[in-house]
């Protein structure tokens, strides 16, 4: 039986299936004070990062209302805003589609001392591109490699690299996407291209798959069950504390 911790978040393994996932039932009152604790924590390791020669990048893939942007700013939202940066990956401009599609994210890298973090990111070119066919099978194909390297590259420098995958299920989804429908505040979350997108679930499932096979071997994936939002934001923030710990940042008392 796996324990209450790993079930919040999973190592890629071979032969994982995002639909066949465990999703812990936990509520806000649950996990306020553990959330709390936690982003203390990673505040003191977002000082002692500022005076290494090291950066931290974290990259959130998912299927879309998976909650990656309430997730992204409860790990922020109280860390020093001036060591820090959040890409939300769109789509191109000219300027972009005018070079290797890894350029744009060359030019959003962190700083030593300083963190990252991808809403969306470069795996765009083997998830999104690849079932909408914005991108050629040679290319998607041939991106795979590419990343590994480009990983490699930024490891290799000292930067500390996280990958997450947060997954919802269908009906999840779906119910999510009512609410965003029925409230005039959050309206503006949800678009016909959300619509189009769950009309794909299992390509996109199956593309993701694919790229955890093939992009684990160098820093290897992280999954986590987000039905319920609370298990979400507080397993990301176990995962980034832990990827510091275990990089040798020594955080500061």
């Amino acid at each position: 039986m796996a324990s209450e911790k790993e079930k919040t978040s999973l190592i890629w393994k071979k032969g994982l299936r995002l639909d066949a996932l465990e999703h812990p039932a936990v509520e806000e009152a649950d996990y306020k004070p553990v959330l709390k604790q936690a982003q203390l924590r990673l505040l003191t390791y977002q000082r002692a990062l500022a005076e290494a020669k090291r950066s931290l990048i974290v990259v959130f893939e998912g299927p879309d209302a998976a909650g990656k942007g309430g997730t992204i700013k409860r790990m922020l939202e109280r860390l020093d805003p001036r060591l820090l940066r959040v890409h939300s990956i769109i789509k191109p401009t000219e300027e972009e589609y005018a070079h290797h599609y890894l350029w744009r994210f060359w030019n959003r890298l962190p700083q030593y001392g300083h963190i990252a973090v991808f809403d969306r990111s470069w795996y765009g070119r083997v998830l999104v591109e690849r079932v909408e066919g914005f991108a050629t099978d040679k290319q998607w194909k041939r991106a795979y490699e590419e990343i590994n390297q480009f990983e490699k590259l930024l490891v290799d420098d000292g930067a500390i690299l996280v990958k997450l995958y947060l997954h919802i299920s269908k009906e999840e989804q779906l119910a999510r996407f009512k609410r965003r429908e029925a409230d005039p505040y959050k309206h503006w979350k949800i678009t016909d291209e959300d619509w189009r997108n769950r009309r794909k679930w299992d390509e996109h499932n199956e593309a993701a798959e694919d790229m955890f096979e093939k992009t684990s071997g160098g820093v290897p994936w992280r999954i986590i069950p987000a039905n319920y939002k609370w298990n979400a934001r507080v397993a990301t923030l176990q995962i980034v504390i832990d990827a510091l710990e275990n990089a040798g940042v020594k955080r500061l008392s």
